[in-house]
């Protein structure tokens, strides 16, 4: 039985041919967040992802990437005083979001070889992701109703995935990407992770 994997992966290893191509981007997006029971986050974000192609043809290749976005995101909260008055907040929180993805990439950006002018990728993968988030809070006493805000800071893990397309510039296949993603934690927290990024990839 041993001998079927291993004559899978020669088969694999002739037909695709193993590579150790390295590459990398960096670019900016819009991370949004959303945490049961609390709400939406959205923010800001800078992302560099360094990229290892282990197989390689002259149309694909398979790869595995870690897309590292650090930024913030903010949640608009109103502490609201009955009969008195109300007041709006604006709480910014830091946040890392750290996905491990293998994605089939063709066409342009795939290789840097490939002279092709466009391309596209997809893959999926295991995230890692760390933010705060505001936490409503009632409170209430003879007098006052009133609506406070605290701000949380937590991790989640979950699957994920992501999806785009690449569009060649200049000389020895630098590309510009436009990339969807989204992660769900399995965690504790349940949180949702979609993202909207731009990147250039050398």
């Amino acid at each position: 039985m041993k001998k079927i994997p291993l004559l899978f992966l020669l088969t694999i290893s002739f037909t695709f041919g193993f590579s150790q191509s390295f590459m990398h981007g960096v670019g900016v997006g819009m991370p949004i967040v959303d945490f049961p029971k609390v709400g939406i986050n959205a923010g800001f974000a800078l992302t560099y992802e360094p990229r290892l192609n282990f197989v390689e043809t002259e149309a694909l290749s398979v790869s595995i990437s870690i897309p590292v976005s650090i930024g913030f995101t903010g949640s608009k909260g109103r502490n609201t005083f009955t009969f008195i008055s109300s007041s709006d907040t604006y709480i910014l929180n830091f946040m890392l979001n750290a996905p491990a993805i293998i994605n089939l990439n063709v066409g342009a950006g795939s290789t840097k070889e490939n002279n092709k002018r466009f391309g596209f990728f997809v893959g999926g993968g295991f995230g890692y992701h760390y933010g705060g988030y505001s936490l409503e809070n009632e409170n209430a006493d003879s007098f006052f109703q009133f609506t406070t805000y605290t701000k949380k800071y937590g991790s989640s893990f979950g699957p994920a995935g992501n999806l785009g397309l690449r569009f060649a510039v200049g000389s020895h296949q630098k590309n510009i990407e436009a990339r969807l993603s989204y992660m769900k934690a399995i965690s504790e927290s349940k949180t949702a992770v979609y993202g909207v990024a731009a990147l250039f990839n050398f």
